[in-house]
């Protein structure tokens, strides 16, 4: 699905990623994971056009990300519920949820899409009316993670979705992404917090400084002494 190579990138000539080659195929659910600074968030954020990649391929399904317009990647099947959730604080949870099906072909099949976020997320539905600033943080990743499937996505990146919130939402946040990879979607998620990620991951990624170090099943980074150690304290 969605086959990435050699791809570097980075920020007014600071260069974050460094010849980055990764795969996610249909159905898969796979973690990035790597400290603060690693390069997650800027994989995503190239990934989904918001950042050009300056070397490398990247495709989905066969289309090229690199030569298709920032605005037009989602057409291709990719949606981005992006770190830290970026609502519009002022806009009511449906008008948030209006904005992420924006193609054609998401506002085509806007009443179903939307019967299906509120069949999925019942609380969102409830409070449909309500400011999404004035919403809980589990409840604003809810409403993130519903405007992101407003488009009919193929793959959905996750960047970072636990970060700032309590430790029982932690726990919300990840049951409802469980739940969004039980209804068939392919998942591509960044997360620091390897315990949980792994509970539900396929494979994994491990970036260090803007370099893939390491590669494999959830059961070889539980069997890594040397990752278990670094990255969850065991």
């Amino acid at each position: 699905m969605l086959e990435l190579a050699g791809i570097d990138a980075g920020y007014s000539g600071f260069q974050a990623l460094f010849g980055i080659s990764m795969s996610v195929k249909a159905g898969e659910a796979v973690a990035v994971i790597g400290a603060n600074g690693a390069g997650k968030t800027t994989l995503l954020r190239v990934i989904s056009g918001l950042l050009p990649a300056s070397e490398g391929t990247m495709t989905m399904d066969g289309v090229s990300l690199r030569e298709t317009p920032p605005h037009k990647i989602i057409a291709t099947g990719i949606a981005h519920v992006p770190e830290g959730r970026r609502l519009f604080p002022r806009l009511s949870v449906e008008n948030n949820l209006k904005i992420g099906a924006y193609t054609p072909a998401a506002r085509a099949k806007f009443v179903d899409r939307l019967g299906f976020v509120y069949e999925l997320f019942p609380r969102l539905k409830e409070r449909r009316a309500q400011l999404a600033g004035t919403l809980s943080g589990g409840e604003q990743q809810m409403c993130a993670i519903g405007r992101a499937l407003m488009s009919g996505p193929k793959l959905v990146l996750f960047d970072e979705p636990s970060m700032g919130l309590a430790p029982v939402i932690v726990a919300q946040v990840f049951e409802l992404v469980r739940r969004i990879r039980s209804q068939g979607y392919t998942v591509l998620i960044v997360e620091q917090n390897v315990r949980q990620v792994l509970k539900f991951a396929d494979r994994f990624y491990l970036l260090e400084a803007g370099h893939i170090k390491a590669s494999g099943s959830a059961e070889q980074m539980l069997a890594s002494d040397d990752i278990r150690k670094a990255y969850m304290g065991l």
